[in-house]
């Protein structure tokens, strides 16, 4: 008869293990859902975030193709090949006009042109 209490405690344990393990699981689920719904109706409250600026970003790979097109146009314009120069600096304008190389470049094809037209 002994064996047969503890048989029926342990089964009545077993349920109520069971069911709170349910009921708990069942809470979760609904706690996770209102704050779903929170964070969607937040997000219909919240405007819009700003747009990027119209300027990209320069990273570092394209300062340094800058720094190089624009030294070696100086050092083209240095020995004396005004052409090749210009050719430099207007590649360098093509491809960056808005680079902080970019008015150095263009005095610098003023100079080049006027030794050119008096070579």
């Amino acid at each position: 008869m002994q064996t047969m209490a503890w048989i029926i405690l342990v089964a009545i344990l077993a349920v109520l293990g069971f069911g709170g393990w349910l009921v708990r699981k069942r809470w979760v689920d609904r706690a996770r859902a209102a704050s779903a719904r929170e964070a969607e109706f937040i997000m219909k409250l919240a405007p819009a975030p700003p747009t990027m600026a119209a300027t990209p970003r320069e990273d570092m790979g394209s300062l340094a193709q800058q720094k190089l097109l624009f030294e070696a146009a100086a050092k083209a314009a240095e020995a004396g090949e005004p052409v090749l120069s210009i050719q430099l600096y207007a590649r360098l304008l093509a491809r960056y006009p808005d680079s902080g190389f970019a008015a150095q470049a263009r005095s610098a094809v003023e100079v080049q042109k006027k030794k050119l037209a008096k070579g």
